[in-house]
């Protein structure tokens, strides 16, 4: 192996890292016989050569040697390598990444062409995963169908072949894998889209395998929705339940439904050879002798060794996700269902009807794949989701701390969408002696921390229940930030919580720890109007360290705008910080010493100067004060016209909700509003929220609200990422839109 290798210029070749003079010692890594270090040199490729899905020149240096590996029985853990190779090769340029749309001098250019001769590179090698189907190794079995399927050139013969083995293949993950395969030939292949459905379509009624059925509802789901039964979640449902009632050990039937696909595919593949379609071939199958079920009984999955610990990245991903899966008779069935509610999409109702029924089942380990899906459901679809809390909420009970630990740190995303299961959040943190504290969950090294809190969910409820156990947790050494600014969610139900607030603030060092320790204090303080902790929080603003300043002195005059008047002490100290050297400190000192002494004279020429900086963040953040003193503030509105025509679409956003509130009125930024609620979907809370406070809205405003309570995504959803506030965050535009329209005497739901 490796003829070559050393040939390679390895340390003019660069990956994510710099030199790629490493390079050669991951790929013998590889082979090597200790499964530590093939680990830690799969970890590096993904890590360095791979690093996040790119491919650099060292990467395409790697694929001829990574072929090789894959080529050689001797070598372990090739299943591995064989997915390793698939995401290199596997990407599909698209849209404005075609190469030839690209110039040869954009950045981007070269980008895409690694993309390009990586595909070219692996599909020229792709033969040799034809002979990996039948391999004796079940982890090859199991990647080869999905690199056949991705990077073969020849996809009619790879459907051939993947059918074929499905009349033989015992495993049923591999058999799973098979079909996903012939999925994704049909998502990648038009001409052979139809025949593949046709064959999926008889697969769900033919096998005897409820796992195979589901399997190829999954794929017909993700090809040709429109071919779903119309009951597809009561089909689902009653898969689960075959699958729940089978006897262990043969809850993926090994043979049988392998040679019930195998009789059609043989037929089918001989008529996609002849050019006919798969329905034509399917009509000369004789009627099938399906074996029963008793017949399987001691043909289980082959069970994979246990593996050392190591201490990677690649490492811990496989450590969890072999805990999810320990002691599961069905450990697969999480990715049929995600696939399934992937191909589903923005059918919501039938999503909810699936996910409910599964929180209702009796098998736990539905139940928590349930959970699993709920995410990207709520996260990314409006929809009446009460129910489906509440059954969450219902997990919290479960003896299973890994269930519990799904359950709660969905909940504590959902913010007041996790109302429903208000009550069992209470009991849970009623029967936690420290429901500050994460619950021990899993069983490597005596178990892992969970990240979940049944204390934070029920605070971000707004649910007063909390408020004891808060205060028990504001004595404790250490405390949760999150828990500290989830208090504000409380409203009038946190006043309890003042007398622990200020004596946590009053006994911190003021040292380089200030800013994390007070911030979500004097937050909560704030929104609490605590106008009684005006000691703790001066102590804190003439106190702050140089270590991040401007945070601690910003939200300690955040604090005192909240207090208003009652903060007159302070105003010394507020007329200091108007000329500070931080434009951030002086903006919120303008706002705060308005709140304290309404003392426009001082407050209106500064900030009308700052309108005026050549930096936008510097204009924004005086806009910000500005529109905080209204009308108080008019002689700004100059200035503030004068930003309706920045470049920044934020800078334009946060002058036009100013000028609307420095006069009152929307009609003279309404253009610039409407404009950016269409340029980009975030300012549309900030946006609503100035329509909803000025109201009635005019018509052209209205017609975008309307709009937007009728769209069923919601409206900050990005592919790939998602933040901890975003359900919450939605849920705020849609009440905006809701009171807005209120104040134009429209009917809204909700």
């Amino acid at each position: 192996m490796f003829t070559g290798i050393d040939e390679v210029d390895w340390a003019s070749l660069g990956h994510a890292y710099g030199p790629a003079d490493d390079v050669p010692g991951l790929l013998r890594g590889l082979a090597s016989p200790d499964p530590v270090e093939r680990e830690v040199a799969l970890d590096g490729m993904y890590g360095a050569v791979h690093h996040q899905g790119d491919v650099y020149d060292s990467t395409l240096a790697c694929i001829p040697f990574l072929l090789e590996l894959v080529a050689t029985p001797e070598v372990q853990d090739r299943g591995c390598v064989i997915e390793l190779l698939t995401s290199i090769g596997g990407i599909d340029l698209d849209g404005d990444d075609e190469l030839d749309e690209l110039d040869p001098d954009d950045e981007e250019f070269e980008d895409a062409a690694n993309y390009a001769m990586a595909a070219a590179a692996v599909a020229a090698g792709a033969d040799v995963f034809l002979g990996l189907v039948d391999d004796e190794d079940r982890e090859v079995r199991l990647a080869a169908p999905g690199a056949l399927a991705s990077l073969h050139g020849d996809p009619a013969r790879v459907l051939v072949l993947l059918r074929e083995r499905l009349t033989v293949e015992t495993d049923t993950e591999v058999r799973l894998a098979l079909v996903e395969a012939v999925g994704r030939i049909a998502l990648r292949y038009e001409s052979l889209r139809d025949e593949i459905t046709d064959w999926l379509g008889w697969l769900m009624g033919a096998a005897q395998d409820p796992a195979l059925r589901l399997a190829a509802l999954a794929q017909l789901a993700r090809c040709a929705p429109a071919r779903l039964p119309r009951d597809v979640v009561v089909t689902v449902t009653g898969l689960l339940d075959e699958l729940r009632e089978a006897p262990a050990g043969r809850r993926g039937y090994a043979t049988g439904a392998g040679a019930a696909a195998g009789s059609a595919s043989a037929a089918a593949g001989a008529g996609a050879a002849a050019g006919a379609g798969a329905a034509g071939a399917l009509a000369d199958v004789p009627e099938l002798d399906l074996p029963g079920r008793a017949e399987f009984a001691g043909l289980g999955d082959e069970q994979a060794e246990p593996r050392p610990a190591t201490p990677t990245l690649v490492g811990q991903l496989r450590e969890l996700r072999e805990e999810q899966r320990a002691g599961r008779g069905t450990a697969w069935a999480d990715d049929l269902l995600r696939t399934l509610h992937s191909a589903l999409d923005d059918r919501v109702e039938d999503r909810i009807a699936l996910v409910t029924a599964q929180l209702r089942s009796p098998d736990r380990d539905q139940r928590a794949d349930a959970v699993w899906m709920c995410g990207g459901l709520v996260r990314t679809w409006r929809g009446a989701y009460d129910e489906v809390v509440r059954l969450v909420g219902a997990q919290l009970a479960d003896p299973e701390p890994r269930l519990r630990e799904a359950a709660v740190t969905w909940l504590e995303g959902l913010f007041e969408v996790a109302r429903p299961a208000a009550d069992a959040l209470a009991a849970r943190v009623a029967a936690d002696p420290a429901p500050w504290a994460p619950e021990r969950v899993g069983e490597r090294a005596g178990g892992r921390f969970g990240m979940g809190s049944a204390l934070l969910a029920l605070t971000r409820t707004g649910d007063a229940r909390a408020v004891p156990a808060l205060a028990r947790a504001l004595e404790q050494p250490g405390l949760d930030s999150r828990l500290g600014y989830a208090i504000t969610h409380l409203g009038e139900a946190g006043a309890p919580l003042v007398p622990a607030l200020r004596h946590r603030l009053r006994g911190l060092p003021l040292d380089d720890e200030l800013s994390e320790e007070a911030g979500p204090l004097l937050l909560a303080l704030a929104h609490l109007g605590a106008a009684e902790a005006l000691p703790e929080v001066l102590r804190v603003l003439r106190g702050a360290p140089a270590f991040r300043r401007e945070w601690v002195v910003e939200s300690s005059l955040r604090a005192l705008t909240a207090f208003g008047p009652a903060a007159d002490e302070a105003a010394g100290d507020l007329r200091a910080l108007l000329d500070d050297c931080s434009v951030a400190v002086a903006t919120s000192a303008a706002r705060a010493l308005w709140a304290v002494a309404g003392d426009a004279g001082a407050v209106v020429p500064r900030l009308r100067g700052l309108l005026l900086a050549r930096d936008a963040a510097h204009r924004r953040e005086a806009a910000w004060a500005v529109g905080a003193m209204g009308r108080a503030a008019g002689a700004a509105a100059p200035e503030l016209r004068a930003c309706l025509a920045a470049p920044g679409v934020w800078l334009r956003v946060d002058a036009a909700v100013a000028l609307c509130r420095v006069t009152g009125e929307v009609r003279e930024a309404l253009p610039v509003l409407v404009g950016a609620w269409k340029e980009n979907r975030h300012t549309r809370v900030k946006i609503a929220e100035c329509l909803a406070e000025l109201g009635p809205v005019p018509v052209e405003a209205a017609s975008l609200l309307r709009a937007e309570l009728a769209r069923p995504r919601r409206h900050n959803v990005s592919e790939g990422t998602s933040g901890d506030h975003d359900v919450h965050q939605d849920e705020k535009l849609l009440a905006l839109c809701r009171r807005a329209l209120g104040h134009s005497g429209e009917e809204t739901a909700g």
